[in-house]
């Protein structure tokens, strides 16, 4: 994917004085940031394959990113940059300052308008301070997404000097992006072709030889206020389910629901397998389910089983047989796009939580962590021993047969292990708080062995893969 090669000379602007210009008949002209958007994702699609993170820079890339996002159906984010503005003319940037103590300096601009040292000194202060406000007003409000090992796309309304892109590209590069592709409705050919040093590819709908000001290419080119960014970023909060299948051999498939919420590289992915008197659509499973991914991790639910096996009841009580399947799924999931990176971890319910044991005992170093929920780890006693993920157990107080069957199975445990009763709840959870509580332990371990800090088999990202069992 190449920009357009009419490219000839530069028509960024490079003096304080600004010269009548208005685009020609032949040129594409953008009725507002939101239709450029719309233009610009249509040249970007080829890049959904890469799942890649959508980048605006702050504030008025935001709109346009915001519509790349959408048609990609990718994450969204923001890079707060701020330019520093030539003294007399703000509007012309000498350089630009980003997050992270990323500073970029135009020293032969400077020159060319004679700066001095306490002058560029002044410009930078203001930006700094600008920028300082940005921050503290758009940190609290957001959880930035993980970029490391991620295909970025960095998205501008326009690329006229090019000082605020190289910023954020640097900010960008300096958090792990490994791929940054600057994308931009229009550009200056010679800032286009400077900024191939800083980012791997530019991607643009338009780029005139005569570019003068990003704004004369829009109709509407009305700033973006803060009110507008926090709204775009909120309407990309949420996370993007697909119905998927999981083949396992020739006409044999397994149907499952898999959500991805934006932010889930740097969390997981949680698969729900269920076990007896169970499916992927369970309300329990997916209140659970729900929770995890509004705390950033994403979710498999799956059946376990083909339509006509379920009609054998032999089969829903066939732990190995269960095991084999979540194994099956766990492998599958190493194979999408969204969860290739991610490490693995179990939920198991009830008799799934044995054969989320039995299967993490056969992935050994494969699965980071387990949590088992009214579990019956019992059934998996004779592979106990070679589970190496750290695993916690959740019991209901008055389900005191399986806590007693818990507490002893935890013996049997050789890995890191943790058992937590819930006062008063029953084998389903049924009480008020009681899968609240359920959701809230496990969010807890899960984040503490498999967050970004936490060691990762193969230097992946975490996935999670919980089972869920009778009446689960």
């Amino acid at each position: 994917m190449s920009p357009r090669q009419n490219v000839r000379r530069t028509g960024a602007v490079n003096s304080i004085v600004e010269l009548p210009f208005t685009p020609g008949d032949g040129d594409i002209r953008f009725a507002d940031r939101r239709d450029a958007g719309r233009r610009l994702a249509a040249l970007l699609a080829d890049f959904r394959s890469e799942n890649p993170l959508v980048v605006g820079i702050l504030r008025g890339g935001m709109p346009v990113a915001a519509e790349v996002a959408r048609a990609l159906e990718a994450p969204l984010d923001l890079v707060v940059v701020d330019k520093i503005g030539a003294p007399g003319n703000p509007e012309y940037a000498i350089g630009a300052l980003a997050e992270g103590d990323v500073s970029v300096i135009d020293h032969e601009a400077v020159r060319g308008l004679r700066l001095s040292a306490a002058e560029l000194d002044e410009a930078v202060a203001r930006a700094q301070r600008e920028l300082a406000e940005k921050l503290v007003r758009y940190e609290g409000q957001r959880r930035r997404l993980a970029v490391a090992g991620r295909t970025v796309l960095l998205v501008d309304d326009g690329l006229a000097t090019g000082r605020t892109a190289q910023a954020a590209a640097q900010a960008l590069r300096e958090r792990g992006a490994t791929r940054i592709v600057l994308a931009v409705p229009v550009a200056a050919p010679e800032s286009a072709r400077r900024l191939r040093s800083w980012v791997d590819e530019v991607v643009c709908v338009e780029m005139p030889p005569d570019l003068w000001a990003v704004g004369l290419w829009y109709e509407d080119f009305s700033p973006t206020s803060d009110e507008e960014v926090e709204a775009l970023l909120a309407g990309h909060t949420g996370a993007a389910t697909r119905e998927v299948t999981i083949e396992l051999a020739p006409r044999i498939t397994l149907s499952g629901d898999l959500t991805v919420p934006w932010g889930a590289y740097g969390r997981g992915v949680v698969a729900f397998a269920h076990g007896s008197g169970s499916s992927r659509l369970s309300p329990r499973n997916r209140q659970v389910a729900h929770a995890l991914n509004e705390a950033g991790f994403a979710t498999l639910l799956f059946d376990l089983l083909t339509g006509r096996e379920e009609l054998d009841r032999s089969n829903v009580f066939d732990i190995p047989l269960l095991a084999r399947r979540l194994v099956a799924a766990t492998r599958w999931l190493r194979c999408q796009p969204e969860t290739a990176h991610l490490a693995i971890g179990y939920f198991g319910a009830s008799t799934g939580s044995a054969a989320a044991l039995l299967a993490a005992a056969e992935l050994r170093a494969g699965v980071c962590a387990m949590v088992s929920r009214g579990g019956r780890p019992d059934l998996a006693a004779e592979r106990l021993g070679e589970v190496m993920a750290p695993v916690l157990l959740i019991v209901g107080g008055a389900d005191t047969e399986v806590l007693e069957l818990n507490r002893q199975a935890q013996r049997r445990l050789r890995c890191e292990s943790e058992l937590v009763v819930v006062p008063g709840a029953t084998h389903l959870f049924e009480e008020p708080g009681a899968l609240e509580r359920v959701a809230r332990l496990a969010i807890d371990w899960f984040t503490h062995h498999l967050g970004e800090g936490a060691p990762k088999p193969g230097g992946g990202d975490v996935a999670l893969v919980s089972a869920a069992g009778r009446g689960g």
